[in-house]
């Protein structure tokens, strides 16, 4: 049972002042007599009347308990609902290399990568996803999890300089490949973000996708980049001085890796090509779910406001005509 209209049964405070005076009203009115004796009083049988006395105080206050109730309108529904979700997984592997600082994208291609990958795990509460990060190296930086607050805390500490410089795209998609292989979860993901060419690592990246397909795993490839040249900060003893790098890379072995797989292969040249991308890959890769919910409400006052009547009616028969008193 709901109630279409709550606030209503705030009236039931006003109960504690009625019940309050009433008590402070009997006391009042305690009246004394001096007798020698009390036992002839103790063997009188206590009237019919005596055990009444309070009933009418007792009728008003649920009266006015069952006229709040139904001011407030309670509701009778009938409900079911059907629901089975099954979840995604996907691990998300981030070029963190030195180019990713280029700032083609704003405030440049890292952290545009992390600012639009976050938003995509918010939006995604029912899958397990992960994170590898790689240069010249690769390391997990968070296994498969459907604790998204972790992995986004997570996803904002990634920076530049965790690894050593360099783009080992075949050893990112590898590790991210090894996380999820044991899993159970039909439908396994890899997002691959990269903005170079592989030249470090002892995997080659075809030979990483042709792992992904044996074990099932579909391959997202980005590459980030804008067409032409792009401004990169560097490092020097004299400060933060800026170089100019061609920011064309292989993108054959992106589109081979996501051809091999069964995934797609996506160029990112700006923030909101990007955000389109995950857009993208959102679509392609919902979560299942059927969901079959019935609904159907019916008011339920009617009972609580005769209750109510019904109260005052036995309140004011007894009152008036029961415990009926003569005054002066």
């Amino acid at each position: 049972m709901s109630f279409a209209s709550p606030a209503y049964l705030l009236l039931l405070i006003l109960l504690i002042p009625v019940i309050g005076w009433y008590i402070w009203r009997l006391h009042d009115q305690d009246a004394s007599l001096q007798v020698s004796s009390a036992d002839t009083l103790a063997q009188q049988k206590k009237s019919a009347r005596i055990y009444l006395l309070h009933v009418p105080f007792v009728l008003r206050v649920a009266a006015i308990t069952f006229l709040a109730i139904a001011l407030a309108r309670p509701q009778l529904s009938n409900r079911w609902s059907k629901e089975s979700t099954e979840g995604i997984d996907i691990m998300m592997a981030l070029d963190i290399s030195g180019t990713m600082l280029a700032e083609d994208l704003k405030p440049n291609r890292l952290e545009a990568a992390k600012s639009v990958a976050t938003d995509f795990v918010i939006a995604r509460p029912n899958d397990q996803i992960g994170l590898v990060v790689f240069a010249g190296e690769s390391f997990t930086q968070c296994p498969l999890t459907t604790d998204h607050a972790v992995l986004v805390n997570l996803f904002r500490s990634v920076k530049f300089g965790m690894v050593e410089d360099g783009t080992a795209i075949g050893l990112g998609l590898a590790n991210a490949v090894n996380r999820m292989k044991d899993s159970e979860t039909k439908s396994k993901v890899v997002i691959l973000l990269t903005d170079g060419s592989n030249n470090r690592g002892d995997i080659d990246p075809q030979t990483a996708a042709e792992i992904a397909k044996t074990f099932g795993i579909r391959v997202y490839a980005i590459g980030v980049g804008s067409h032409g040249e792009a401004r990169v900060p560097v490092q020097t003893p004299l400060g933060t001085q800026y170089m100019t790098m061609n920011s064309e890379f292989d993108e054959e072995t992106l589109r081979n890796i996501a051809a091999t797989t069964g995934g797609e292969y996506f160029r990112a040249t700006d923030n909101s090509s990007l955000k389109r991308i995950y857009e993208q890959i959102d679509q392609l890769e919902k979560t299942k779910l059927r969901v079959r919910e019935f609904s159907k409400r019916s008011e339920n006052f009617a009972p609580w406001l005769i209750a109510a009547l019904l109260c005052l009616i036995a309140e004011i028969l007894l009152r008036y005509f029961v415990l009926k008193t003569i005054t002066n």
